[in-house]
């Protein structure tokens, strides 16, 4: 009786085991995709910052723009 009672314990061991190392596969594997995640978006925080930069540069070439499209169009009037 005792050695069936020591089977089933030593089953469910190793059942337990198996899952532990099969959970802890599975930690590696979100883990590594967490780590290419979260690249992906330090990459795009770049590339946002890159584009409001560039955008606030467009912005200011194109009052200087305004500005100079006004100043002849108050010559123009002028005369």
């Amino acid at each position: 009786m005792s050695f069936e009672v020591f089977e089933k314990l030593e089953s469910k061991v190793q059942q337990a085991i198996d899952t532990i190392t099969l959970l802890q596969m599975e930690i590696d594997e979100l883990k590594s995709k967490n780590g290419l995640l979260n690249q992906e978006l330090e990459n795009a925080k770049s590339g946002t910052e890159l584009l409001v930069r560039e955008n606030e540069q467009y912005k200011q070439e194109q009052q200087v723009w305004q500005e100079r499209l006004r100043t002849l169009l108050g010559k123009m009037e002028e005369v």
